[in-house]
């Protein structure tokens, strides 16, 4: 959230205080709460987790051969804005991108390392469910893989809600 959309925000609890007090009308906690209940839960974690991102982004992996480079994105942006605080990523695999996230992954260290600098990285669902009836073997995740219905979906979430879209 921007420094705009922060004074946005503070001036219209404001004036809805000052006419709630007059009105009668419900308090600024449940307008806020009201609000807040709206938005997907990832994306309320998210504005928990870092209220000080300026910049939200969602890197698409839905290709193997990509996999070094959405990593390197994702390591250069948080070099680029400050720090992890400043800069709120989540990696979207889908295809044969689901592969970063194996658990016998050669990017698992570097999955980590992103981790815990805030990065979150969904997987999806219905590509591992295709993956078990094609194969008959369901793959094992990374402990890191947040599992989602469908990538796909949790791309169009994230934009709708601010997040810029790129495929590396």
């Amino acid at each position: 959230m921007n420094i705009f959309s922060q004074s946005k925000i503070l001036l219209s609890t404001l004036v809805l205080g000052f006419s709630a007090c007059a009105t009668g009308t419900p308090s600024i906690e449940a307008v806020a709460t009201s609000e807040t209940a709206e938005l997907p839960e990832i994306i309320v974690n998210a504005q928990a987790e870092k209220p000080f991102a300026e910049h939200k982004l969602v890197l698409q992996l839905s290709n193997q051969s990509r996999q070094t480079d959405v990593l390197d994105v994702a390591n250069n942006l948080i070099k680029n804005y400050g720090g992890p605080e400043y800069i709120d990523i989540e990696v979207v695999t889908f295809n044969e991108g689901v592969k970063l996230l194996y658990a016998d992954s050669p990017h698992l260290d570097r999955v980590a390392s992103l981790v815990e600098n805030g990065v979150r990285f969904s997987v999806c669902k219905n590509t591992i469910d295709s993956t078990e009836r094609r194969t008959g073997v369901r793959p094992e995740l990374s402990p890191h893989a947040d599992l989602v219905q469908a990538g796909v979906a949790r791309m169009i979430t994230l934009v709708e809600h601010g997040y810029i879209q790129i495929k590396p």
